[in-house]
């Protein structure tokens, strides 16, 4: 039985990593700061090992029998005084090094879809730095370039229940974001995948306006989306990378960007943003 280890289990993608890996019978090894999270993932193919990626010390013989690592761990919103390079970058270095020690035949890493256009943003610079350190490590790899989770469109919902989405420009940028089930099966794929990089998204191709209107249909609400001009989305990015430090703009530089541009992936999964938006009224 193949021995797969999970860093980043606690999150949102990670945990859906995990109990799609033992529904495929893999033995799982799951890294967590905080095991208590995982513990209705209870399994005897399930082995939780306390650790913290961002200390190497705690790594030690963690990866020892382990043949595949998969890697979620990097962070949106800064925290616990940690930047994106102490996690997004160094993190991982710390877990690619420990990979490399024990022998492990192949690592798959978390980036996003285009990372490597946007460099210039924040949260980009630190992934995008592993992303070639992985490249140049002599480990067998595979990059996951996933589009927006579900997770992420509740932004879109959370502005629906107060009667009104907000966009910028006309809205028609399309993008497929991918429930975090449907995107777990496509990193147990990359196991076994010959690709060293895989674009995916969800089944369903949509405008920033459509996303707007199933928000707004879900909560019974009429549809009343605002476009603004997109100066004023430029006008905010500038605004924000010159007057507050990175820990906040980060986050507000990557999504106001990317809303600008159509970010469109292969299609894959069986879930809709239609029924999650749904799930969140009930």
């Amino acid at each position: 039985m193949h021995k797969v280890l999970v860093a980043g289990a606690t999150g949102y993608l990670g945990k859906y990593i995990v109990k799609e890996l033992l529904n495929q019978n893999y033995s799982v090894r799951a890294i967590a700061r905080t095991s208590e999270k995982l513990n209705d993932l209870k399994h005897p193919n399930l082995e939780v090992v306390k650790a913290d990626v961002t200390n190497p010390d705690t790594l030690k013989d963690c990866l020892t029998g382990i043949k595949y690592v998969i890697s979620t761990v990097g962070i949106t919103r800064q925290k616990d005084g940690l930047t994106y390079m102490d996690v997004d970058y160094q993190a991982n270095m710390n877990l690619m090094q420990e990979a490399k020690n024990a022998g492990v035949q192949k690592f798959i890493y978390t980036s996003a879809i285009k990372g490597n256009l946007y460099r210039h943003l924040k949260i980009f610079e630190a992934k995008e730095k592993f992303v070639d350190a992985l490249k140049d490590s002599g480990l067998s790899y595979v990059i996951m370039r996933p589009n927006g989770f579900f997770s992420d469109m509740t932004d879109f919902f959370e502005m629906a229940k107060k009667g009104r989405v907000y966009l910028f420009g006309c809205g028609e940028q399309k993008l497929n974001p991918i429930h975090g089930e449907d995107l777990a099966k496509v990193f147990i794929e990359a196991i076994n995948s010959n690709k060293t990089e895989i674009e995916i998204g969800g089944p369903d191709i949509l405008s920033q306006n459509e996303i707007g209107e199933l928000a707004l249909n879900a909560l019974g609400k009429p549809v009343k989306i605002m476009h603004l001009p997109d100066w004023i989305r430029k006008f905010t990015i500038w605004t924000v990378r010159t007057f507050t430090s990175s820990k906040t703009y980060g986050p507000i530089e990557f999504f106001l960007t990317l809303m600008a541009d159509d970010t469109v992936a292969d299609c894959y999964g069986k879930h809709h943003l239609n029924d999650f938006y749904k799930s969140l009224t009930e």
